[in-house]
Formats: structure tokens, sequence, C-alpha cells
């Protein structure tokens, strides 16, 4: 093995796969746990964004090869690589944590399995729907480091489980298992281990069917709800509707209803 393979190995890789309609994003740095290097945030970065690029792509699968899900950033190898100023995505690039522009306006499914700890906590988070395998852990260790949990955390724990329980685990780096991740709201399904996967392809399968460009509005409607108030979510709604019924797939959609059969929708 030539030094260059070694180096690009123990860089791990994001692998990218395109299945009909779902596109698939998968973590594989097996060996360290899928400890995420820099390399690696690229990667996630441009698979984000050539995801959003794919017509033919109407969901999104994001996995881990292995046993875990990941074991959270590699510290030796992205501190450094923090501390020189370096963004930690190319600049364009869809942000996969949904915090600055350009975001994604299409769905993604995330399977989680084994240990998901910090990044792996805000990938999940940052999703819109999450299978957890039964056997998955869970923590937010930066306290514990002397960091802020700095990849949505802080803003998504608490929208999600309220301030008590966001505090509870933030504050200690506690561990939690799959069941209180589904209790609080950060995972929407437990499969058994190993079938997580095929559960999120479901999922993503689903959804992939239903009508693109509703879709879209619906995402974008909640984040404006989420973001901007209830008041500039009924704006958006309206003008989102309007939108929609002036598409193409608002005839196939009425065609549909009125002959009892699904969709056959094409994004126009």
């Amino acid at each position: 093995m030539t030094g260059t393979k070694h180096a690009a190995f123990d860089a791990g890789r994001i692998v990218r796969e395109v299945r009909g309609d779902v596109f698939l994003i998968g973590i594989d740095r097996v060996a360290k746990r899928n400890g995420f290097t820099p390399a690696m945030l690229r990667g996630l970065a441009e698979a984000y964004t050539a995801y959003e690029e794919e017509e033919s792509a109407r969901c999104a699968v994001v996995y881990a090869e292995g046993d875990h899900f990941t074991g959270g950033l590699d510290l030796t190898q992205v501190a450094p690589f923090m501390a020189s100023g370096e963004p930690l995505f190319p600049d364009g690039c869809i942000d996969p944590f949904d915090l600055r522009e350009p975001r994604r306006t299409k769905p993604v499914v995330v399977a989680v399995q084994g240990w998901c700890l910090t990044i792996g906590v805000e990938l999940v988070l940052a999703a819109d729907v999450a299978v957890a395998a039964e056997d998955a852990r869970f923590s937010q260790i930066e306290v514990q480091r002397n960091l802020l949990a700095s990849g949505g955390a802080t803003v998504r724990m608490v929208r999600r489980a309220g301030w008590g329980d966001a505090m509870r685990y933030l504050l200690t780096g506690d561990v939690f298992d799959a069941g209180t991740a589904l209790r609080l709201g950060f995972a929407q399904e437990l499969a058994p281990p190993g079938e997580q996967k095929a559960r999120a392809l479901e999922i993503a399968r689903r959804i992939a069917a239903q009508a693109p460009l509703a879709v879209r509005a619906t995402i974008a409607n909640a984040r404006v709800a989420l973001d901007e108030g209830r008041a500039a979510s009924v704006v958006h709604a309206r003008e989102s509707q309007k939108a929609l019924r002036a598409s193409e797939d608002a005839a196939e959609g009425l065609a549909a209803f009125a002959e009892r059969r699904p969709g056959a929708f094409k994004g126009r």
C-alpha cells in the first residue's frame, strides 16, 4: 500500500449512490468508528450539494457503514484544521447542519446505529426524519472537552425536547439510549439493529412518491414558522399554495384524486 493510499484511507470517505429517486449518502471510516476528519466534512457537504443538484433524487438517506454511526469529530485532525481558520465546508456547498446558506430544499432521512456522538447527534437533529436502531447510544459530549456544540444542538435540542431535557444532556454530556432519543423527539422511529437503513429507505421512498414541489414547499414553510414565526409562515403558505396551484403537477394531483390512484408527479 502506498503512502498516498494509506493517507486517503485514514481520512475516511463519504460515498454516494443514486438508487431510483433516492440519493444515498454513506459515512465510511469504519476502523475509526466513523470519526469525522476534515476530508469527510468536505465530502459530506459535497454529497449534500450533489443531492440538491440531482434532478432525479427526491429524498436522501444518510447512513453509516459498520457498527457505529459516528464517534464524533476526530479532534486530532479537525482541531488543527479549525484553528487554521479554514471553513469546515467549501464555499457554495450545502451545509449538512442546515445553519447557513445555501440550505437544502429537499428532504433527508437518517439511519443511526451504535454510537452516535456530537456531530452525529447534530446530523440527526438537522435531518427531517431519523430512524434509530434499538442499540443506538447518543451523547453530546462537547462540555467534557471544553467545547461548544456548534452544529445546531443548542438550538434544536431545546426546540425538540424543551429546556430542561435539553440541558440535562447538553450540560452533562451523559449518554442516552434510543428509547430516550425517541421520547425526546430526536428519533422518529426505532428499528431492530441492522434494519435501520432498510426502514429509512422505506420512509424515503414513501416521501419520494409524493409531489416533490409540495414536499419542498412543506419543508420551506415549516422552516419559516420556526425561524420567523406564525405570521410569516401564514403569508409564506399563501404564496406557496398559489405557486403550487399554477404547476403542472397540480393538474396531475386533481386527476389522481378523481381517479383514485397515486399521482405520477414530475416536479413541474
